[in-house]
């Protein structure tokens, strides 16, 4: 399977141009991408709080594809993003990363790897101390806490309008914000995924680290109901 996946988070390059970049970078590999997920939050949070990411990082398949628009796109934090490439190789699973063109599997020696979580540790010193909000960022909105339900009504062709009056707020602060933040032209492209079902890794080498957390804490809860 070969999935694009796109991330919503505040200051944050916008969903349409991550769509973009897939779209491009997709078609100058030749890889036809079947499914996107996308991820939301209203907040930066840490890895380990993404509980669906972590559940789709953990229904990866042997053979499958993830094509991102950058590394930033996993996180912030090269501690977290050499993590979940851990976990894409231990499921022997494929990253792709457009810019820089970048593709990352079990053939792929680490010296090559390094130089990027380089420039992304310098990037994000940089950024600590910028003053301002950095260029071309977007303030949250109040919208935000209704992003999922405008995209799905999106989805099912509903008018602003009619979007405006079933959430009982403003048509034009509702129609700003789904053009400032091109959701009908994420829709219009989107291939919108449902997870799959949960695997059992059987003959693999790496541990993916998100499920050996989750063994782990089910170990405990064993431990802790037998003492």
């Amino acid at each position: 399977m070969n999935y694009a996946y796109i991330r919503q988070m505040p200051h944050f390059v916008p969903l349409s141009q991550q769509q973009r970049d897939i779209l491009s970078f997709a078609m100058e590999h030749h890889l036809d991408i079947e499914k996107e997920v996308v991820e939301y939050s209203s907040k930066n949070v840490s890895l380990d709080e993404r509980k669906d990411f972590e559940s789709f990082m953990q229904n990866i398949r042997k053979g499958d594809r993830l094509v991102i628009s950058s590394f930033a796109v996993i996180s912030d934090k090269v501690e977290e993003i050499v993590k979940v490439i851990n976990c894409i190789l231990s499921h022997e699973a494929t990253l792709y990363i457009c810019a820089p063109e970048t593709k990352i599997d079990r053939n792929t020696k680490l010296l090559d790897v390094f130089p990027l979580l380089n420039d992304l540790r310098q990037a994000q010193e940089e950024k600590r101390v910028q003053i301002g909000r950095p260029k071309g960022s977007r303030s949250s909105s109040k919208f935000d806490v209704y992003h999922t339900q405008i995209i799905a009504m999106l989805k099912e062709e509903m008018s602003v309008s009619a979007i405006a009056r079933e959430l009982g707020v403003s048509r034009s602060s509702l129609k700003d914000y789904i053009e400032s933040r091109g959701l009908k032209e994420l829709i219009g492209g989107s291939w919108m995924k449902e997870l799959p079902a949960s695997r059992q890794i059987e003959n693999v080498v790496l541990i993916c680290p998100f499920e050996e957390a989750v063994k782990q804490e089910s170990q405990e809860k064993i431990k802790e109901k037998v003492s």
